[in-house]
């Protein structure tokens, strides 16, 4: 039986296989259209995302909104998620174990919106589909992952709370960002430097990845 993004959202909000539920206040299951064609996927709710149950939603959140209003995007029209659910204590960074906690429900999200691209905003993400890489060297470089049987574009990026912190890193976000309408159109292919194809085998669903 196939399950819905609503039925996730509620998993979500009872899940109870990782501590992280007992100091939160909401759960952030991940918010957008079910059928986008783009899906970003940043870390872990901060403070304002675990009062409003929504992602995304503090200084992040506001500059990101102001990056799909660069690229004419409207955030209605795309899909948020984390790969942490609920809030790690005064905003600490994710354990494994709480990413693998979570790891079914972001994977169920994928295979029922089914995007086209994958944005992955930060370097846990990041980690989820190309592991051993690190985000300042592939960052805006795209490439195609296997996902159950399907071929998605992952983009890395920086995520919106280190282009806050500085200058240089808000320039390369904003000229990743541009990017994006052009994998839409299928007008550009940006093929990634610096291939280690033998460790860049992703762990989940044993996916494979090409190079675009």
């Amino acid at each position: 039986m196939e399950i819905s993004l609503a039925e996730i959202a509620q998993q979500v909000a009872n899940c109870q296989k990782c501590p992280l539920y007992k100091s939160t206040t909401k759960s952030v299951p991940g918010e957008g259209n079910p059928k986008a064609e783009v899906m970003f996927i940043g870390e872990a709710p901060g403070f304002n995302e675990d009062q409003q149950g929504r992602p995304f939603v503090g200084q992040a959140g506001k500059l990101l909104d102001e990056l799909l209003s660069s690229i004419k995007v409207a955030r209605s029209d795309v899909f948020i998620a984390n790969v942490v659910k609920h809030r790690p204590p005064e905003n600490r960074e994710p354990l494994p174990a709480e990413i693998e906690a979570c790891r079914e429900y972001l994977d169920r999200q994928i295979e029922i919106i089914q995007p086209k691209i994958i944005v992955t905003l930060g370097r846990f993400s990041l980690e989820k589909f190309i592991p051993g890489v690190k985000i300042s060297q592939v960052h805006g470089l795209a490439r195609f992952v296997e996902i159950n049987g399907r071929k998605i574009i992952i983009l890395p990026m920086f995520h919106p709370a280190a282009a806050l912190r500085g200058a240089e890193v808000m320039n390369m976000l904003r000229q990743d960002f541009l990017k994006i309408p052009q994998f839409l159109n299928n007008q550009e292919k940006v093929p990634l430097e610096n291939s280690t194809t033998k460790e860049e085998n992703t762990k989940d669903n044993g996916s494979q990845l090409t190079l675009i």
